[in-house]
């Protein structure tokens, strides 16, 4: 075990190391200049987002697919992930996650383009799509989508599933620590939480989208709003916050026994890596719901899948980021090696609520990621064995959450981190491959105001 520990830890660092985030980065960069700023759209996206095309072919809401992707990408990495990018980058870590961000709308809208334009309606009239039908009806590279699937069906049951179902089972064992043992607790957590999910998933799309899109704007106001306290509390420390952000960021000063330029690149690595890891723009997840949507044209649901990224890095992330950082200045005795407990400690400073509203935020946004999770393993497992293999697939997702919830997961956070890397590489392939499509139907939909048309194929 302990080599095989080492082996995932190994291939994990490689497949997150520099050249993934150059890769990464550069997909983002590259189709912001080509699609010529479409992060300048964005508050058009939003109004968009919480429009209906109800007249348009597909299965669920604009609104509803935004809300089943942000279920699954906004989650404990933006609580704690910002906490450890911090802790291991410094205060300019922010900056970059940022900054990620930012460039990160121009491809999470560029996949929800390719999702709508080469999804596939099935006799039963549902609609599909996402990178393997990219791949298969955009490229004719089959054998590439077949690979994207495999990846993201493994992935669900790590980064998707007993990931989030040990956060949870986790948190409410240390509450409930004074009066029952954590194994007792998350024994019962396991159950409740395998029966839930269960109810939800086997609904299907439209069950599980519900779900979502009642779930995701409460526990992010609630989050935001807790967020927001602390700031409030910290007003003081605010611009000194802001400062230290944006110097740390690109400051060339050494670290102690480091190197020229250490500070700076210990900042980008972690800051980087954490916003690409947070909005999932690129990893290829988010366009399979985004097929699923009710919509005019692919350039509307491009737009709406857009805000996710918007939401989930340049808003929470970068609001988190703040919180932690001003909580350090204005409390010394708080260490940025803390890492995980950063989050918690800032949020302790609310009387009372502080602490309950941090928990809640963490079980809601890792049960909601269970939820957006099992979608995209449902497609992906259609996808590679047809769609008899869902139910199959539904009994032992759930039978994992319960696993998830009452064992030690080191190594199944190293097989998620390597499966998600995995899953960017065939997507990024369509995405560079097709960004002239992309292009094209960005400028006649886009930016000659045609919104509005009905596509035609």
């Amino acid at each position: 075990m302990e080599i095989l520990l080492h082996i995932t830890e190994t291939l994990s660092s490689i497949m997150w190391g520099w050249p993934m985030i150059i890769l990464l980065l550069g997909t983002h960069i590259y189709l912001t200049l080509r699609l010529k700023f479409p992060q300048r759209k964005i508050f058009t996206a939003i109004r968009v987002s919480l429009s209906k095309d109800s007249q348009s072919e597909g299965d669920v809401s604009q609104f509803a697919a935004l809300a089943t992707s942000l279920a699954a990408t906004i989650g404990t990495g933006n609580i704690i992930g910002v906490a450890t990018a911090i802790s291991l980058g410094g205060p300019g870590a922010v900056m970059w996650c940022w900054l990620t961000g930012v460039f990160g709308i121009a491809t999470k809208y560029s996949e929800g383009l390719l999702a709508v334009r080469y999804r596939v309606t099935t006799q039963n009239g549902r609609m599909l799509g996402g990178p393997m039908y990219a791949l298969e009806r955009g490229l004719g590279m089959r054998w590439l989508g077949i690979l994207f699937c495999a990846f993201a069906a493994v992935a669900t049951f790590g980064i998707g599933n007993t990931v989030q179902a040990n956060a949870i089972s986790e948190n409410i064992s240390m509450v409930c620590s004074d009066y029952i043992s954590p194994e007792y607790t998350k024994m019962i957590c396991g159950f409740f939480l395998a029966a839930v999910v269960g109810f939800v998933v086997i609904g299907g799309v439209k069950n599980i989208a519900r779900w979502c899109t009642a779930l995701v704007p409460l526990m992010a106001l609630l989050y935001v709003l807790g967020c927001i306290y602390i700031l409030i509390i910290n007003r003081a420390y605010l611009s000194d916050a802001i400062n230290v952000i944006v110097s740390d960021a690109f400051s060339l000063r050494a670290v102690a026994g480091g190197t020229a330029g250490t500070t700076l690149m210990l900042a980008a690595r972690y800051g980087i890596a954490r916003g690409l890891f947070s909005n999932e723009s690129g990893m290829g997840s988010a366009p399979i719901v985004a097929a699923a949507a009710q919509t005019k044209n692919p350039v509307r649901q491009a737009l709406v899948s857009s805000t996710g990224t918007f939401w989930d890095t340049v808003v929470i992330c970068a609001i988190t980021g703040l919180v932690i950082t001003t909580s350090i200045i204005a409390n010394p005795e708080i260490s940025m090696e803390d890492g995980g407990m950063l989050t918690k400690k800032a949020f302790a400073m609310i009387p009372y609520v502080g602490t309950p509203i941090l928990t809640f935020g963490i079980i809601t946004f890792a049960f909601s990621t269970i939820l957006g999770w099992s979608y995209y393993g449902e497609r992906a497992m259609e996808y590679l064995f047809g769609q008899r293999s869902i139910v199959f697939y539904r009994v032992v997702f759930i039978l994992l959450v319960y696993a998830g919830a009452t064992m030690s997961l080191t190594l199944v956070w190293n097989l998620a981190d390597i499966m998600n890397a995995l899953m960017a590489i065939p997507n990024l392939i369509s995405l560079l491959l097709l960004s002239g499509v992309i292009a094209k139907d960005t400028q006649h939909y886009l930016w000659e105001h045609n919104l509005e048309e009905e596509f035609n194929e």
